[in-house]
């Protein structure tokens, strides 16, 4: 039913630009989840991403006059980047649309292959609908990041590779999707060679349009799609990759910003290799697959998409990292506004280390803070278990870890402007970060 994809991956040509990516082994995080788990790294090829291999793919297709007339593409980050270094490598003339709201270092990236930028609209919807009018009107050849025979061809030869590169069968493959290339190719052509593996799909769960598309038997346009995995944030999948993920795929995992935020920490961990959200959004769906399933002994890859993260949101991924794990309780408690309550505050923790504390003077009678609290073990038992424990303490509390508007705003908005104080100073405090430390400091 799908030998031409075969075909097609086993004769491709990506590698005039493409690298085959190394199949790491992560010691680490294997020995932690008592599985044995490993990391393909497309985050390592030229444009830190896997979007070239399919972009060179369907562009070594074209024909001599469609070469003339050049190529488009509408993109927001990665198949940008792919579809411009084809292009160069190619000699074919590529113009990018990209929306207006695209970071700079992206656009940069794209402009130094030689790319012309057209920036427009708020969106990848908006960017695209004018690729297409331009393309039309230019007679270029558009060239889709996702649902095109020979790009998900040229995704698929990752799949070639890991065959290669694992002795036997995996038990699993963890597969990021957003449109569904990468997803498409590599599930057709492991399960043709490996039929007993199983192919599983990870969305964000604020972009799972593939889990939406197969609860409703059909593709369904999501109404909104939430961006911190860029790379995946699409709205519906792919006509020609859902005809082939329904029939490939075993099951479709979707996680949390949080989770792949720690995603991304153990990433770090055993590879000292930043991913972007999207590139470590298979590994978090491997490591919700085991919370869940408790397998031992297994042996399972995930594929680490790329690696093109803004410097900027990496304070964001880190500060998220531990709620990702579930190793940190995030609370809302009133104490008492008055000196020692901070201290008497901390001795009912039982010990427990606070990782962030939030407080500004708001009225003579009652602070309210937000802090943070370090969990090792389950941070759903701890919370409730805190929760009990400071209200039994006359500490009025609400357990804020799962608040998404707690987590991203409510947290530098405790207390606020009071206007019994007139003047205020502020002061500079250090002391060492260790089990302790805070306790003695108010002591």
């Amino acid at each position: 039913m799908f030998h031409d994809y075969i075909e097609k991956i086993s004769a491709s040509t990506v590698y005039d630009v493409a690298i085959v990516s190394p199949l790491d082994f992560m010691p680490r995080l294997s020995q932690r989840m008592h599985n044995n788990i490993y990391l393909k790294r497309e985050d390592l090829q030229p444009i830190f991403s896997f979007k070239l291999r399919g972009a060179y793919n369907k562009m070594c297709t074209l024909t001599e006059n469609e070469r003339e007339q050049g190529v488009i593409a509408a993109s927001a980050g990665n198949h940008a980047q792919g579809v411009a270094l084809a292009a160069k490598r190619l000699a074919i003339s590529a113009v990018i649309v990209m929306p207006t709201t695209t970071p700079a270092i992206k656009v940069e990236a794209v402009a130094q292959k030689g790319a012309e930028i057209r920036l427009y609209g708020d969106s990848y919807d908006d960017a695209c609908l004018h690729a297409f009018a331009l393309a039309k009107e230019q007679n270029r050849v558009f060239i889709h990041p996702y649902d095109d025979p020979d790009v998900i061809a040229g995704q698929g030869t990752i799949a070639a590779e890991l065959i290669k590169q694992h002795p036997k069968p995996l038990d699993a493959v963890f597969i990021p999707v957003g449109g569904g290339g990468l997803l498409a190719g590599m599930a057709v052509y492991l399960k043709h060679f490996w039929p007993t593996t199983k192919i599983i799909a990870v969305e964000a769960d604020d972009a799972a349009c593939l889990y939406s598309a197969l609860q409703a038997g059909e593709r369904t346009v999501l109404e909104q799609v939430g961006l911190f995995a860029d790379g995946t944030a699409v709205r519906q999948v792919g006509k020609e990759n859902f005809r082939i993920v329904r029939d490939k795929v075993d099951e479709v995992i979707r996680v949390s910003s949080d989770e792949i935020c720690a995603a991304v920490m153990d990433i770090f961990d055993d590879t000292r290799a930043i991913a972007e959200p999207s590139g470590a959004l298979a590994l978090a769906g491997m490591k919700n697959y085991i919370a869940r399933e408790q397998p031992s002994g297994q042996h399972y890859a995930t594929i680490n998409s790329g690696a093109n993260v803004n410097f900027d949101r990496l304070r964001h991924i880190a500060e998220r990292a531990e709620l990702g794990e579930k190793r940190e309780v995030l609370l809302a408690v009133t104490i008492d506004e008055k000196p020692g309550s901070f201290l008497k505050f901390c001795q009912t923790l039982e010990g427990r280390s606070i990782t962030e504390f939030n407080y500004r003077y708001a009225n003579k009678e009652k602070a309210h803070i937000f802090v943070g609290i370090q969990t090792y073990s389950s941070a759903e038992q701890v919370s409730e278990q805190l929760t009990q424990l400071l209200l039994s303490k006359g500490y009025p509390c609400i357990d804020l870890t799962n608040n998404e508007m707690a987590k991203l705003h409510i947290r530098h908005m405790v207390g606020g402007r009071s206007t019994a104080i007139l003047a205020e100073r502020l002061y500079r405090f250090e002391f060492p970060e260790r089990p302790g430390a805070l306790l003695r400091f108010l002591s």
